[in-house]
Formats: C-alpha cells, structure tokens, sequence
C-alpha cells in the first residue's frame, strides 16, 4: 500500500501525548548516502511497531513508547509525495554571541520509558535492525531529575498543555489531510555553565526564568522582567495563547563536567517553536533576549515530522516516484514558502540579525 494513502480507518497518531517518565533516549540517526538503504529502511519501519510491542512486552507497566520522525532531507527518498505542508531544515538564529545551530540527523527516535533497561534494550534493537544503513548523529540518555526539575533546578514543563488542549496544541488536523494524525517537533541539546549558574543569587536565578525556585510559582508581573524565559517563550494570537508540549529532559557526564538539558518541543505546526526560539535568540523585541542564554548554549538543533502510526503502519517498500524526490527537494530549497501560505501568522522569523 502507498505510505501516502492510509486505508479509511481511523487516524492512529503515534504517542505523543503522554504522561512524562524517568527515563528516555534520544537517538538521532543521519541515513547513509547509498541507494539500496532506502528500501530496508522502509521495510524497517513497515515493521516498527512490531519491534516497540515485543520489547514493551517485557515489562508492560514499564510504559515503553517509541516515537519516530523525519527530517526535511531524507523524506522524498524514503517516502516520496505529498510531503508535510511544513517540513523544512531546521531554522538557526543568530543574534550577538547567541547561536541557536542547526545539525545533521535525518531521523529521530524518541524513546521512553518508567525505566531505563527497557530504553536502552529498545535502542539496541533499532541500531541492530538499522544495521550500516545509518550512523548515529547524536544519542542522549535522559533521566527525570527530583521533581521534576532540570539541571539548573527549576521544575520544568510546568505550563504543558494537557487532555484535549494537549491534542490541539500537538495534532495536525483538516489543515494537512494528507497527514491528519501527524506532528512536528524540535529537538536542541544545551548544555549549561554550571559553576557560573550557581554562583548568582537565587532571586537573579528566578528573574532569569521568570519563576520561583522552590515553589514553581511564577513570578507576577510586576516583578518578572520582559526577558524572563517563560515571558519570552509565551506566544500569543488574538487573544489565545498557542501551546508546544514539551518533554524535556535533564542529562550529563559530571566526571566531564558535563550538564545539560535536552530540548524536545512537539506542535502541529514548527512556527511556534520556531517564534519562541527567536524571541529568546533575537529577542521580543530585538536586544530583549533570554538571559538562559549568557549560561547555557545548544549544540545541537534539528527539526522533524512525525507520522501517524497509521502512516507507519502503511508504508511500502516500493521506491517513491523519482518526481516526488524532485519535488521534495525544490520545496526543502525554499523552507519558507509552506509558512508563508499557512493560516497561521505569528510574525516574521529572522535568521541573522544582531543587537
């Protein structure tokens, strides 16, 4: 059966929309260059969801989730036509010393679970069924930090929308039917000046991210600076607040000196992930930056769609057409052109300007 064209059931979207756990892998792959990949790679993940039950079925109250996506360069030779309305190469900001980068990766694997064996057991399993097809651009083990707080020490994902809010916000629906079920997210790894970090008084800390430190709760307006991160990181439209849902996750090596925080935002568009990061890159306005940003950098930064597993479920092992590679490829060249045509309008995004 064509990817492209699921049979008349329902839409199956793939597990976006979960409780958070203690424990994930991000892995990020970048597909080896070769023709005959292509067609292993598809019948892999025809097969995918077989592969996440029978590891999850070792340890069913582990709540094992697998969740896939794919980047704007490798999804007309996997896939061919029609392509996601907005999938295009991760955007960078560039503003003074702040860089938000973009990396190589050609696909994601978000995996999650209560307990980290079976993460790991799974990732395994994918990198043995890939085989030499792939190499690993980035792989990051994440771990849910006491209460739910990042490295820094700040609870972090307290404004994730949930139930109904949580679908809305993350599920693309009539805007793309042909991917009805779908999603996109953004993925940054940063990593943290620690020693700098602690040395500020906690009341400059709290300014920073616009929160209190032991209590979560946010700082009123009157007191919360304009640069406050959860300020320059609310993005509104006519009235409504547009919501990501994140999943983020705290990791690190400290024998390294290592910290950081890995980044992960899904929505059903990348336009509002996109403002947010050029709000805290550029700064609301331009100069008003993230003040995060003077203690903590990314080093990674890539962004991808996410199938339904719907999709997944019905995808061929045949080639795509060679004109639907063509097609992918123009469309991937001009990455604005699908914002500009979509609905919503939540103002330019710059990529280069300086205080």
């Amino acid at each position: 059966m064509d990817a492209s064209k699921p049979s008349s059931e329902a839409v199956l979207a793939q597990p976006v929309i979960r409780p958070l756990t203690r424990a994930a892998i991000f892995l990020v792959v970048s597909v080896r260059s070769e023709e005959n990949n292509y067609p292993a790679m598809r019948s892999f993940f025809a097969d995918f969801a077989g592969l996440v039950r029978a590891v999850e079925f070792r340890k069913l109250e582990a709540g094992l989730t697998c969740i896939v996506g794919f980047g704007s360069d490798v999804w007309g030779k996997l896939f061919g036509a029609p392509r996601p309305a907005e999938l295009h190469p991760f955007r960078e900001f560039h503003a003074g010393n702040r860089h938000a980068v973009s990396t190589p990766g050609d696909i994601l694997f978000h995996i999650r679970a209560k307990r980290m064996d079976l993460c790991f057991e799974l990732a395994t399993q994918i990198m043995d069924g890939l085989g030499d097809a792939v190499s690993v651009a980035d792989e990051v083990h994440g771990f849910r930090y006491f209460d739910d707080r990042d490295i820094i020490g700040f609870v972090d994902g307290t404004e994730n929308p949930q139930g109904t809010a949580a679908r809305e916000a993350t599920i693309i629906g009539d805007e793309d039917p042909a991917f009805t079920g779908g999603s996109y997210v953004i993925v940054q790894k940063y990593l943290h000046d620690m020693k700098t970090w602690n040395a500020l008084p906690v009341e400059a800390q709290e300014r920073i991210i616009g929160r209190k430190k032991l209590s979560d709760i946010e700082l009123s307006d009157a007191v919360k600076p304009s640069s406050a991160h959860n300020a320059l990181t609310t993005i509104e439209e006519d009235g409504k607040q547009l919501e990501i849902l994140r999943d983020n996750m705290p990791f690190g090596r400290p024998g390294h000196g290592e910290f950081g925080t890995y980044f992960i935002g899904y929505c059903r568009t990348p336009r509002i992930t996109e403002q947010m990061l050029e709000n805290m890159f550029v700064g609301r306005p331009p100069g008003n930056y993230d003040r995060l940003l003077d203690f903590s950098h990314p080093v990674t930064g890539s962004l991808f769609f996410v199938p339904s597993a719907t999709f997944l479920d019905n995808i061929s092992t045949d080639a795509p057409a060679a004109a639907s590679v063509t097609s992918a490829a123009s469309q991937a060249s001009d990455p604005t052109s699908s914002a500009r045509d979509a609905s919503l309008n939540i103002g330019s995004l710059k990529g280069e300007q300086d205080e």
